[in-house]
């Protein structure tokens, strides 16, 4: 789910209480379909607690269907620049991490 304003029609994200394009405070919580593209990433490998720090940690830049971009977690793939191509098609799935369920992206066809 991410914000989506009803004056103009665009989804944006981070939440915030007016639309960053038109300005409008018609705004909803629209639900999206999850899939997206790999802009960029950066591999961490001295990730902080709770993270494991003996794996590394790919920390991406993903760009939804719907135009918003959002920095979230590349999951289940090797934490290799071969294996994380720019471009590569990504499906959303969610992690527990206490009372929250975060976002986290698989590679589709990983």
């Amino acid at each position: 789910m991410v914000q989506r304003c009803r004056s103009c029609s665009g989804h944006y994200f981070y939440p915030r209480s007016g639309c960053p394009r038109c300005g409008s405070t018609d705004i909803e919580w629209s639900e999206v379909s999850g899939h997206g593209l790999l802009v960029s990433y950066v591999i961490n490998y001295r990730p902080m607690a709770p993270a494991d720090p003996g794996t590394a940690q790919i920390i991406a830049l993903v760009e939804l269907d719907e135009g918003v971009r959002m920095l979230t977690n590349i999951v289940g793939t090797p934490a290799e620049p071969d294996a994380l191509p720019l471009d590569a098609e990504v499906r959303v799935g969610f992690e527990p991490r206490g009372d929250w369920q975060l976002p986290v992206f698989h590679l589709v066809g990983a």
